[in-house]
């Protein structure tokens, strides 16, 4: 089971957030914007935010760091880490699953992630064999889109997606994010897009947008 930070809103909660950070980063990156998106009390909703195996990212010239796959190049058409994801798609599943051992079935769980976190939320939520409340994807991309067509789940194919990115975005251009939107509608996905003047980040109109979005997923 993966190291986890937990934030619970209320006693009890009785929806849960599972928020995947990007390369690099941990657990502790998105905790602040918990009060920004629910206030004390105004929802029983727990967040957590797991910390990524530390592994060497070929692209960082093998240096070890968090990560939930490795990447190994900046290219679209660079290969993808299909053992990698694979074994984030099992921990992340393992989270769910732990939600559902603590009171809160997976329709009442939003995946969400940033970066390469986002990239895991769709790759995983959209093959999860249980319906989710919610999929969010914050400046991330799809990753083996073309097989994700013989891959999904059948129950998650009405699932609401959320999807941000920053119009100058140089990290993950704005393009990967349109591109894996195009793919998701096509078919047919419900894909919420939200664009904002903003690099490889967050903003506060964007958090703003995501607390909408949370307070319609989780009624």
């Amino acid at each position: 089971m993966l190291e986890t930070i937990e934030i619970e809103t209320a006693p009890s909660p009785t929806a849960a957030v599972i928020w995947l950070h990007g390369l690099g980063a941990d657990g502790h990156d998105f905790e602040p914007v918990v009060p920004e998106i629910v206030r004390e009390r105004e929802r029983a909703w727990r967040f957590v935010f797991p910390h990524a195996p530390v592994r060497p990212v070929t692209i960082n010239g093998g240096m070890r760091m968090r990560a939930w796959y490795d990447i190994l190049g900046f290219d679209r058409s660079a290969a993808e880490d299909a053992d990698g994801f694979r074994a984030t798609d099992a921990l992340v599943r393992e989270l769910i699953a732990r939600e559902a051992r603590r009171g809160i079935p997976a329709g009442r769980v939003v995946l969400a992630g940033f970066s390469q976190g986002g990239a895991v939320t769709l790759y995983t939520g959209l093959r999860y064999p249980e319906r989710l409340a919610g999929l969010m994807a914050l400046s991330g991309y799809l990753p083996f889109g073309a097989r994700l067509g013989a891959d999904r789940s059948a129950v998650n194919e009405g699932v609401p997606i959320f999807m941000a990115h920053g119009i100058d975005d140089p990290v993950l251009p704005i393009g990967m994010g349109e591109q894996a939107r195009d793919t998701l509608k096509g078919l047919g996905y419900a894909v919420e897009w939200h664009q904002y003047r903003m690099p490889h980040s967050v903003c506060q109109p964007e958090i703003a947008d995501i607390r909408s979005y949370l307070m319609r997923a989780l009624p």
